[in-house]
């Protein structure tokens, strides 16, 4: 024998490769979770969106049956979204009033019901609140505060 020694075969993987798996991962998710996370809150707000135009759809069935939006409502009151969520798991809640008089429910023995107006409130500060009126206004604005007058809002 010449004096060579076989050494045992080498298994698994060295910290080497072990770290350069890890920062390939890493970069990954630094992509990946604020890509999704947007993706996720534009969802919630296409729905908030869809679903103030079908409560107005249904607003104006209302009004052609008994020539006024009094009386309205919207089950459940105030709606929110996800339907049926509860607590923390809310996204969106959407509220009706007069539109003549923010401070009155449609329901409200003051209110005129000649028009509404529709406020859909998210409670993600980084997503957009939607307000939504029978004379045509529709504007947004993000975080979780938004007037009846979009004030400071766009519109959509």
């Amino acid at each position: 024998m010449n004096g060579n020694k076989m050494l045992p075969k080498q298994l698994g993987f060295s910290l080497l490769e072990l770290m350069v798996a890890l920062v390939i991962v890493a970069i990954f998710a630094a992509i990946a979770i604020p890509s999704y996370q947007s993706y996720a809150r534009k969802s919630v707000a296409s729905q908030a969106q869809q679903s103030m135009k079908q409560i107005a759809t249904e607003l104006e069935k209302h009004k052609s049956r008994n020539f006024n939006y009094l009386n309205f409502v919207t089950t459940p009151n105030p709606v929110v979204i996800p339907s049926g969520a509860t607590g923390s798991a809310v996204k969106y809640e959407i509220v009706l009033k007069d539109g003549d008089n923010t401070a009155n429910a449609l329901t409200s023995s003051s209110s005129t019901g000649q028009s509404w107006a529709m406020m859909a409130t998210s409670k993600d500060e980084k997503n957009n609140s939607y307000v939504l009126t029978s004379t045509g206004v529709h504007c947004y604005k993000q975080g979780t505060t938004i007037g009846f007058d979009c004030s400071g809002a766009k519109s959509w």
